[in-house]
């Protein structure tokens, strides 16, 4: 599995991700990507789209226009289960970049990034807590 870039995705974590996207599955998981540690958990890109689509709709006219378009990209990935997967999404999402505190480290944060570009993974989330 290549793209033109000849970058190869990690077939297991695409299969993860077409789960999320086929069967509304979600998964903790911390990714590795450019030396920096992405932790979160897997949702689908429909999940995605609608949660981002969420926080426009309350704005003003150009906010709810795009609030109605991610919505609608939303809705396009339903009728493409199974497709191929690219992009990986999460949700509740920290970023560690070498330190001990994460970045953002307050708040809920979504994230999006190219299957191609996560260098490995392991199960689980990080946690913050210090319990």
């Amino acid at each position: 599995m290549s793209n033109e870039l000849g970058a190869r995705k990690d077939s297991i974590l695409e299969f993860f991700v077409q789960a999320a996207n086929s069967y509304d599955f979600s998964l903790d998981i911390s990714l590795n990507v450019n030396g920096a540690v992405i932790s979160g958990t897997l949702i689908s890109a429909k999940d995605y789209f609608e949660t981002m689509s969420e926080t426009f709709e309350d704005g003003n006219e150009i906010a709810q226009k795009i609030s109605e378009q991610l919505a609608a990209t939303g809705e396009s990935f339903e009728s493409n289960k199974g497709a191929e997967a690219n992009f990986i999404h999460l949700k509740n999402t920290k970023v560690y970049c070498g330190d001990s505190k994460p970045t953002p480290s307050e708040g809920k944060l979504l994230w999006r990034g190219k299957l191609s570009d996560v260098d490995g993974f392991f199960l689980g989330r990080i946690s913050d807590s210090a319990s």
